[in-house]
């Protein structure tokens, strides 16, 4: 009765490491190496489009996000004559900080010496 469990467990074991050969011996062939290749392109190709699709929805929530503290602006209401661009001579640029847009410390000159 043992030699007939120890003949099992050989077997078994044996049917394995064949298995397990077969399996990596078959991996560096030109097929393997070639299916291989082609996972990773695939792998390649779902992560652009993860990320595309990640970048899309982020760019549409910022969008939403910046119409939401500037409905003036959003709804072209604003007047023209009264928007100059950021830099210009005159123009009052606003930065964004934490808890929204903040004034630019380097327009307030008042007082201050050359």
């Amino acid at each position: 009765m043992r030699g007939a469990i120890w003949f099992v467990v050989g077997a078994g074991a044996g049917v394995y490491a064949m298995v397990k050969g077969r399996r990596a011996a078959e991996a560096f062939t030109a097929d393997g190496l070639r299916d291989r290749a082609q996972a990773l392109g695939v792998g390649a190709r779902i992560f652009r489009e993860e990320l595309a699709t990640g970048k899309a929805e982020k760019e549409l929530e910022l969008r939403e996000w910046i119409e939401a503290r500037t409905p003036a602006i959003a709804a072209g209401s604003a007047p023209a004559e009264g928007r100059k661009q950021i830099g210009a001579e005159g123009a009052e640029q606003t930065r964004l900080g934490l808890n929204g847009p903040t004034e630019d410390p380097r327009q307030d000159t008042e007082g201050s010496t050359p």
